[in-house]
């Protein structure tokens, strides 16, 4: 089965369900009793003691009070919070532009052992260059339609690339083939991109690995990932950003990742795939 990026957000919606459930069985109130309470429908209660709707600040005070627990309200509220950040449409999170997101997974790259980051789409951040960077959120911006800051955004996301020379850590990085093969920009973006791969591969610090087209498929491909050390997967859909932080679905990227690793070649199989899709940009 494919692995399901957001069933850790909403495992934690649920968990703020189960917490609003409890202070509302703790308080001897019915469904119905409660809904009269708040002056609310039934059904709202209902849903968001069933996690189908996610409750606002505002509702999650108003049930604990209702429910006289005021004083719970605050780290109700604080959970909840969390749990909407683990799921986050990328048009709300670029809402006023890509930057704030380029510069929000700093802290997390900074405060890391250890990298791994997957790939079967395009170059990854850390690794891409400014013609590649710009003409690939700058698609992204056209296809969201949000506000146009992609110069800036893009200087941010290249300044994480210092993060490959700086400090202890390590990287590991695996690509799908396609990747070298995507054009992403034009001819001399492409070129540029490819060269740089070049470079990175043999770097302290850095295993990069690229899976061939025709390797024996031990794991399908899958969406983006970044993993870091065992305490946080980044996941990255098509319509949202995923945080994943339960060890069991961490442990199941750290697996299929193992498993991407194996089917990677490196050092000088890595470069010969890189010059062939070289080649094949004249």
């Amino acid at each position: 089965m494919p692995l399901s990026p957001s069933s850790s957000a909403q495992s934690a919606r649920e968990a703020v369900a189960t917490r609003l459930k409890e202070v509302q069985k703790d308080a001897d109130l019915t469904g119905h009793g409660l809904a009269l309470r708040l002056g609310w429908s039934e059904s709202k209660v209902s849903r968001i003691a069933n996690a189908r709707t996610p409750p606002s600040d505002a509702d999650i005070r108003a049930w604990c009070d209702a429910c006289g627990v005021p004083e719970q309200a605050a780290d109700i509220v604080a959970a909840n919070r969390q749990a909407g950040e683990m799921y986050v449409e990328w048009k709300r999170l670029h809402r006023s532009g890509m930057k704030h997101a380029q510069e929000s997974v700093l802290p997390v790259i900074k405060g890391s052992r250890h990298i791994g980051v997957y790939c079967s789409n395009v170059t990854p951040g850390m690794l891409q260059r400014h013609a590649y960077a710009h003409a690939l959120m700058s698609t992204i911006t056209e296809f969201q339609q949000t506000p146009d800051d992609v110069d800036d955004a893009v200087e941010s996301r290249l300044k994480r690339s210092r993060y490959l020379f700086e400090g202890t850590r390590t990287f590991a990085f695996v690509l799908e083939e396609t990747v070298l093969r995507y054009r992403v920009g034009d001819r001399a973006a492409m070129e540029d991109q490819l060269q740089y791969l070049l470079e990175v591969i043999g770097a302290a610090r850095v295993s990069f690995g690229i899976i061939p087209f025709g390797a024996q498929r031990k794991m399908w491909p899958l969406e983006a990932f970044s993993l870091f050390d065992d305490r946080q997967v980044n996941a990255e859909l098509l319509s949202a950003a995923v945080t994943i932080t339960a060890p069991g679905e961490i442990a199941a990227y750290l697996k299929a990742f193992k498993i991407l690793s194996s089917m990677a070649v490196y050092g000088a199989q890595a470069k010969a795939l890189i010059r062939a899709a070289l080649s094949s940009l004249e």
